[in-house]
């Protein structure tokens, strides 16, 4: 029979995707719960489905709460504003990799991020209305949590990048709360905290100080990572770590905490049985049981509390608590109550990174180690696959070929099946799995988890013997120089599998699978339970391939990029264009590889008929160079104004990779006055055509789309303003009317004037702005202009992305989280402009 426990901890832990993704969870469970029905009782049965549709409940509760909370620091923020106000530490300090890479350019002081809770004090002369969680940027390393701030910070609400098809932004926030983010200007220390809380972050502050004094400086953040939990690692060794699998060896897990109480544990055991009336009256090792569970706390505590820290010390806690009633632990027990602990605390924790990657690498070790290291090596035992704390065995001295083929192969059983837990997630969160992850990890991993840790645990705790300290600090910084080394060689080889991101309901069946594979009594059985389930994901994978481009239709998806353009447009007969690509000046965000290509490749494309670049301003290229990384482009269509005056170094690289590529570079003189037919929708360039206006800025030298399917027509006008807006409605006057209407220049008031609406007369208006800009767009003139005219406007900034689809005559709009629904105005017949060559080549 399967343990009810750990039905019950899996259910509530499935809380989160039933609230994110209800059907496919729903089906997932209820095929799961028919193949376990026979391995688990009624009531235990009836129990789960109650947990999951609790904890779904309460799941769905907090997401609909974080959107509310987040649109109510959207008001207060817009635009972003100074704050001088009174804010409570909620958040240990941590030292991230731009702003420690820019204090050290800069000369200055290291600064942390911290996260605050803001009480009191206005922002933009607004006074705050209630309490609220920000995240500040340039914070003193010395602060705690506790501490009282009195902050004077330029605020803004946080990018949640909600686009159809990503995953929900808002988990977030429902997590931590935190809305806002911001760079302090000015900070002072009103009130010290006294907290237990506090006292951790002083002395992690202590530990950061001695390891960037003593390491090596090219391996003092791999230390930090290692033991504080701190990423300040630079963008290539994050990379590197990352592509070659062994990312999760810097990473704060069970592994770290499991060292850390083991010592600690064992330096307590000994100094008790050395105490003779204590010996004497009590069993030291229930003594040292009892102490190890707020030990495991602290320390995840100190490592950063992270999910996989947190559930680490859950699990360690319960296998202590069943040593102090004098049980014998069992892992997969122990196991369960960690999960079900971590959910009945917070029903979103299944979002957590961390907390899944260590909970799938545990469920990987507990039930796939053994039958991997007896495949491996016949007659093996295998290693006990994390069993909770029971003892091995261990047998004489043998030193035969069979022998060590046993010791080099099942660390190898126990790299697999931690990798193969991992799997989903891992394809979840990364384009690529490393082929070369297992061998990577099998030369590594002895190295990070032999060296490398115990010996930067014991030099965070060795500040009274400095020389005993350097040397550990000499080991340490070598161990992880020789991992980083490992690392990067691994990556360098290219050597990875590009997969698509599983979807719900793949991940959904592989669920059921497993299940079914579980309940199986027979070896037979349990390997065609896992062939229908690679048959379910093989069949949903071509029901996800369809669905990414679909056929039959238009549809226009004004991409949520912050402050800039992006507008991927899937063609009637499947192809798919890009119109833009969004970019931040000076930010790390990069909206081509954090919304763009997370897009395209849950999508399932790999191609990309055409991408125009509007006009050559950052926040529309600034997200290319990713973009075109993943994927095949059929041609560039661009002004060439960026080439003629200068666009800066991204735009001249870009414009050479394609070029490399054998890409073709499209110019407005091919382009204009004679209507394309891509992919079997009417794409008409009406600017600037003939081709560009040399007295003209680039704005007004913006590409203008008509894009035409059936009788139903939207134009992208860019950035064009009142200039190029007066020739176009001069020169093609009715011809210019469409359904939708991607508002020029993000809705500022030189753009959107009363002719171009008259002439275009939408039904819908998309305003592409982010929720951070400080230039005040959307203008009030213009919003008012549209709603004057009856024009339902959405905005990128309030609600995320939009989607206009239409089949030629019929028009649907969505929005991230909410069904398609018919477009206001959409019953208004509308017939292409008698200019458009529908037969043109």
């Amino acid at each position: 029979m399967i343990d009810p426990v750990l039905l019950f901890g899996l259910a509530l832990a499935a809380g989160a995707p039933l609230a994110l993704s209800p059907i496919p969870t729903a089906l997932g469970a209820a095929l799961a719960a028919a193949a376990l029905r026979r391995r688990a009782g009624r009531a235990a049965l009836a129990a789960a489905a109650v947990a999951l549709a609790v904890s779904g409940l309460r799941a769905r509760a907090l997401l609909d709460g974080a959107s509310g909370l987040y649109d109510g620091a959207a008001d207060l923020l817009h635009p972003p504003a100074r704050c001088e106000v009174t804010a409570a530490v909620v958040g240990s300090p941590v030292v991230v990799g731009t702003a420690q890479r820019r204090s050290d350019e800069a000369g200055e002081a290291p600064s942390a991020r911290v996260d605050v809770e803001l009480t009191g004090g206005a922002c933009g002369g607004r006074a705050l209305p209630g309490p609220l969680r920000a995240r500040l940027y340039g914070a003193p390393l010395d602060l705690a949590r506790g501490d009282r701030i009195e902050v004077v910070v330029d605020l803004a609400p946080i990018h949640l990048f909600r686009n159809e098809g990503l995953r929900d932004a808002t988990a977030a926030i429902a997590r931590s709360g935190i809305v806002a983010s911001g760079t302090i200007v000015d900070a002072r220390r009103t009130l010290e905290g006294r907290s237990i809380g506090a006292a951790v972050d002083r002395a992690r502050a202590a530990v950061r100080a001695r390891i960037e004094a003593t390491f090596h400086p090219d391996a003092a953040a791999l230390g930090r990572a290692l033991v504080l939990g701190e990423t300040d690692l630079t963008p290539e060794d994050q990379d590197a770590f990352r592509e070659s699998g062994l990312a999760h060896l810097l990473a704060v897990s069970g592994t770290h905490l499991i060292l850390a109480v083991a010592g600690f544990a064992a330096v307590l055991r000994a100094l008790l049985v050395r105490v003779g009336p204590i010996a004497a009256r009590w069993d030291a090792g229930r003594i040292t049981a009892a102490l190890c569970v707020p030990a495991a706390w602290l320390y995840a505590d100190f490592a950063g509390g992270g999910g996989s820290a947190m559930r680490a010390a859950a699990m360690l806690s319960c296998a202590m608590g069943a040593r102090l009633l004098g049980l014998r632990p069992v892992g997969v027990r122990n196991f369960a109550l960690s999960l079900a602990g971590a959910a009945a605390v917070d029903p979103l924790i299944a979002c957590d990174l961390s907390f899944g990657l260590s909970a799938a690498a545990t469920a990987g070790l507990l039930w796939l180690q053994r039958p991997l290291a007896a495949l491996l090596v016949p007659g093996g035992r295998g290693e006990g696959g994390g069993d909770g704390g029971g003892c091995v065995e261990r047998a004489p001295l043998d030193a035969s070929p069979r022998a060590l083929a046993r010791k080099v192969l099942e660390p190898l059983a126990t790299t697999l099946a931690a990798m193969f837990g991992c799997t989903p997630l891992l394809l979840m969160n990364g384009e690529t799995f490393p082929l070369l992850g297992v061998a990577a990890n099998v030369v590594a991993a002895p190295i990070g988890e032999l060296a490398a840790l115990p010996f930067c645990l014991a030099h965070a705790v060795l500040a009274w013997a400095p020389p005993v300290e350097r040397g550990c600090a000499l080991v340490g910084s070598g161990a992880l120089l020789a991992v980083r080394a490992v690392a990067r060689a691994s990556a360098e080889t290219g050597v990875v599998l590009r997969l698509p991101e599983p979807s719900p309901a793949q991940l959904a069946a592989l669920a059921a699978a497993i299940a079914l594979a579980w309940a199986a009594e027979r070896r037979g059985r349990r390997l065609a339970a896992l062939a229908a389930g690679a048959a379910a994901w093989l069949a949903l994978e071509v029901v996800a391939v369809r669905a990414g481009a679909p056929r039959g239709v238009l549809r226009v998806n004004v991409l949520d990029v912050g402050q800039g353009d992006a507008i991927l447009i899937d063609l009637p007969e499947g192809g798919a264009m890009l119109v833009d690509a969004g970019g931040f000046v000076g930010s790390p965000v990069d909206p081509g590889a954090r919304v763009i290509r997370p897009l395209l490749r849950s999508r399932r494309r790999a191609r990309l008929d055409a991408i125009v670049l509007s006009h050559p301003h950052p926040d529309h290229f600034g997200g290319l160079p990713a973009v075109v990384e993943g994927v095949e482009v059929g041609e560039l269509w661009d002004t060439g104004q960026g080439e003629a005056e200068g666009a800066g170094p991204v735009y001249a690289r870009l414009l050479s990779d394609l070029r490399r590529r054998g890409v073709p570079i499209v110019r407005p003189a091919s382009l204009c006055g004679t209507p394309r037919v891509l992919s079997g929708a009417t794409i008409e360039v009406l600017a600037p055509c003939p081709e560009l206006h040399p007295d003209r800025g680039a704005n007004d030298n913006s590409f203008v789309l008509r894009i035409t399917y059936g009788a139903r027509s939207a134009l992208l006008v860019g950035d064009a303003e009142h200039e190029a807006e007066d020739a176009l409605v001069s020169r093609h006057g009715a011809a210019l009317r469409a359904d939708l209407l991607k508002v020029g220049h993000h809705g500022s008031r030189t753009s959107t004037g009363a002719a171009l609406l008259a002439a275009v007369d939408p039904s819908v208006a998309a305003v592409s702005c982010g929720v951070r800009n400080r230039f005040g767009h959307p203008s009030p003139e213009v919003l008012s202009r549209l709603s004057a005219r009856g024009v339902a406007i959405s905005r990128m900034d309030r609600g995320g992305a939009l989607v206009w689809e239409t089949d030629g005559e019929r028009v649907l709009w969505s929005r991230p989280g909410r069904p398609p629904s018919p477009a206001p105005g959409s019953g208004r017949r509308r017939s292409p402009p008698v200019s458009l060559r529908l037969d043109a080549p």
